[in-house]
């Protein structure tokens, strides 16, 4: 009997697995599944050294927002262990002094004014504008945004802020790397996503037309069958 490929898949802050939950019900019949744990550490190297703790031997790695930036250091601490690689909606570089700014106002938010506020604030940045009145989207997303809760936000906000640069690495990434962002994501836009391709040799970009930043949630069916290729090819 032919073993699965093992798909570890990583969620991005505020994320559970509520975010891959189109893809785990649509690949689990090409791939034994596993979500990452992120609401345990408080920076980017803990946070891999969890997911290669997760699983043993080879597996494929895919990772969206904060999730591209654990699968970037996975890449740094392992990367004989990953056969394939996809990120989403993310970036490869650190943070600017502009965005640190803006996590730490979100830290002091969620202290002033209570962590529920800090979904309402973030929503419209997460999805597309026309998804917005989608009440079973938002409901999910505000979902996870409580099962994860204020403990481990601030431990994935600290991590964000602290992570490197991973753009000088990108060249050595020799695994078959697919990358996919959507066409109106304005945390992370399209142009990260080119440069990304641009530097990962032989690496596919998928641009998803009307779709913000959770790929995943806001355009299920596309990120699918990019996965399946990417997985199957």
């Amino acid at each position: 009997m032919t073993t699965k490929t093992r798909l570890v898949l990583v969620p991005g802050l505020l994320c559970s697995e509520t975010l891959w939950s189109a893809q785990i019900e649509a690949l689990s019949d090409i791939v034994d599944i596993i979500v990452a744990d992120m609401s345990q550490d408080d920076t980017i190297e803990g946070m891999a050294n969890r997911v290669l703790d997760c699983v043993s031997g080879p597996f494929a790695l895919a990772g969206l927002s904060m999730g591209g930036y654990v699968s970037l250091e996975v890449m740094r601490q392992a990367p004989n262990r990953v056969d394939r690689l996809a990120l989403m909606g993310t970036s490869a570089r650190a943070d600017t002094t502009k965005q640190t700014a803006r996590r730490k106002s979100l830290i002091q938010q969620a202290d002033s004014e209570g962590f529920e506020s800090i979904s309402v604030e973030l929503l419209p940045l997460l999805i597309h504008q026309d998804r917005l009145s989608d009440m079973s989207l938002v409901a999910d997303i505000t979902g996870m945004a409580a099962s994860i809760g204020k403990e481990a936000f601030l431990c994935q906000q600290l991590a964000i802020m602290r992570r490197p640069d991973s753009r000088r690495g990108l060249s050595q990434i020799n695994c078959p790397t697919l990358v996919v962002c959507g066409r109106q994501d304005v945390l992370t836009p399209p142009e990260l996503s080119e440069e990304i391709t641009a530097l990962i040799p032989d690496a596919d970009l998928i641009l998803i037309e009307a779709c913000g930043h959770l790929s995943t949630m806001e355009r299920p069916e596309i990120v699918n069958t990019a996965m399946r290729a990417w997985l199957t090819s």
